[in-house]
């Protein structure tokens, strides 16, 4: 039965994450201990034990999600889950896609995203950006009013996440005075995200330039299974393409819908593979006829593993 996998991004994390599954399943447990010793600190203390402001702040939160999804992966693998037709994932979720499908390397991974944290809380100085979810507009109009309420600053949709879901990342006055636009247009729900770093915004213009030297750096091979990349809703399997997505990503926005119905053309059954249901709850709304499964604890992975029951292929457990 054809799987599609996908990994989610930053605002999926908890303290005590995956507790249960490193608990159970060795080569997830051992992810972590890997993910500590190219860190250089101990990841797995402060995911279990925090405190959330530390896991919580952009540095620390991408290699923490990184390494969880990594982990989730091995144990699905480990336990007999189906290799995927195909991989994606949402912003950072993108990185570990790409580590379960082995086009990066999974200790030069970590190190990578958690520089991408640092480069992007740099990029912006504290209190100087927002982001917001504007619930129950189209996304013309979430536009339109990023667009009335720029007056000389930068507000940008950056997230599509699902229809009538949209997220909008900018200069902090900016973002505000789109948010009030966008209650007058008949907005549902208008919420100020807890984070202060504009991600996918065009604010993030340096901090890509300086990932791609970064990447330069790191040995990057085509994908042993099929990847899309959010930012186009494309597959992409050249090395130098990859790259270029990558640092393109950083300033460009989530086309979760578009990637979505994209992964659907390949396979029918959509496994979120890490922490928390996020990706899973858009995935429903975006498609009502999809399987979606979330693999949060050992219970979920083992009736995900059975529901999607199908050939295994060799040699993929370990990234």
């Amino acid at each position: 039965m054809s799987i599609a996998m996908v990994f989610p991004g930053q605002g999926s994390q908890s303290i005590g994450m995956l507790t249960a599954l490193t608990a159970r399943y060795a080569p997830a447990a051992q992810c972590f201990e890997q993910g500590s010793q190219a860190l250089g600190f101990d990841l797995w203390k402060l995911v279990a034990e925090g405190p959330a402001e530390r896991l919580n702040a952009t540095e620390y939160t991408q290699p923490a999600m990184l390494v969880a999804g990594v982990a989730t992966w091995r144990a699905w693998r480990e336990q007999g889950g189906a290799a995927p037709a195909v991989v994606a994932g949402h912003s950072l979720g993108e990185f570990t896609a790409l580590v379960c499908a082995q086009a990066l390397p999974f200790e030069s991974a970590v190190q990578l995203v958690r520089y991408r944290g640092q480069i992007m809380q740099r990029a912006v100085p504290e209190g100087g950006g927002a982001m917001a979810a504007i619930l129950g507009l189209e996304d013309a109009e979430v536009e339109s009013a990023c667009a009335q309420a720029a007056q000389g600053e930068v507000v940008q949709a950056v997230n599509f996440n699902s229809p009538a879901q949209v997220v909008i990342a900018g200069h902090t006055a900016a973002v505000e005075r789109a948010m009030a636009l966008a209650r007058e247009r008949g907005a549902k729900r208008v919420v100020l995200l807890p984070v202060s770093v504009p991600a996918h915004s065009s604010l993030m213009a340096e901090a890509a330039q300086q990932l791609s030297l970064r990447l330069d750096q790191i040995d990057v091979h085509a994908p042993v299974y099929r990847y899309i990349s959010a930012v186009d809703a494309a597959e992409h399997s050249v090395p130098a393409d990859i790259r270029a997505t990558l640092v393109r990503q950083l300033a460009s926005p989530v086309r979760w819908g578009e990637t979505v119905r994209s992964l659907l053309t390949f396979a029918p059954n959509l496994v979120e593979c890490g922490p928390g249901r996020v990706l899973t709850g858009l995935n429903r709304r975006i498609d009502r006829g999809a399987q979606c499964y979330a693999l949060e604890d050992p219970d979920s992975l083992v009736a995900a593993v059975a529901a999607t029951s199908g050939p295994v292929t060799p040699g993929a457990v370990h990234v």
